[in-house]
């Protein structure tokens, strides 16, 4: 089970404080919220975070994601419920997730797609997610912890 909890930890809820904040500037983007949702349960699947998977799951579905998308996401490639512009996000998702894995980064094919359906703004959102559920992802992975006891909306107090 869990090693250790880091919100009760001063340090730790401090900086669990800072990268929240973070996520609600990123939230707060142009970057369409489904995509959000979307991407960061992908990554959170590749990396093996029960409790980013629930969590994400879970605010994707209060936010009004269908179940079959919710689903459908870990087979994204072998779907037709996504946009283009989601299996762009996507894709970019799950080749800056898998660096090593042997990837070089994200592919020029990949991003080329990526910048025909985002701008620069929605770009930067896009990118900065991407990088910061695979923060959140390792810190749960590294303390083990497990999925299922998130609750939409239980983290909203750390927001300054």
């Amino acid at each position: 089970m869990e090693r250790f909890d880091l919100l009760t930890n001063e340090l730790g809820a401090k900086i669990a404080k800072r990268i929240y904040n973070v996520a609600v500037l990123i939230e707060k983007s142009p970057l369409p919220k489904a995509t959000q949702d979307l991407v960061m349960l992908r990554a959170s699947q590749i990396n093996g975070c029960g409790f980013c998977v629930d969590y994400h799951t879970k605010d994707a579905a209060v936010a009004g994601e269908s179940a079959t998308r919710l689903h459908l996401v870990a087979a994204w490639r072998e779907s037709t419920v996504f946009t283009d512009a989601e299996r762009a996000a996507l894709a970019l998702a799950e080749e800056g997730t898998r660096i090593a894995d042997g990837h070089h980064g994200v592919s020029d094919e990949t991003w080329a797609e990526v910048r025909k359906h985002y701008d620069d703004d929605q770009t930067v959102a896009l990118v900065s997610l991407v990088a910061m559920i695979n923060a959140n992802n390792r810190l749960n992975v590294i303390v083990r912890k497990p999925g299922g006891s998130y609750q939409p909306g239980m983290f909203t107090d750390m927001a300054s």
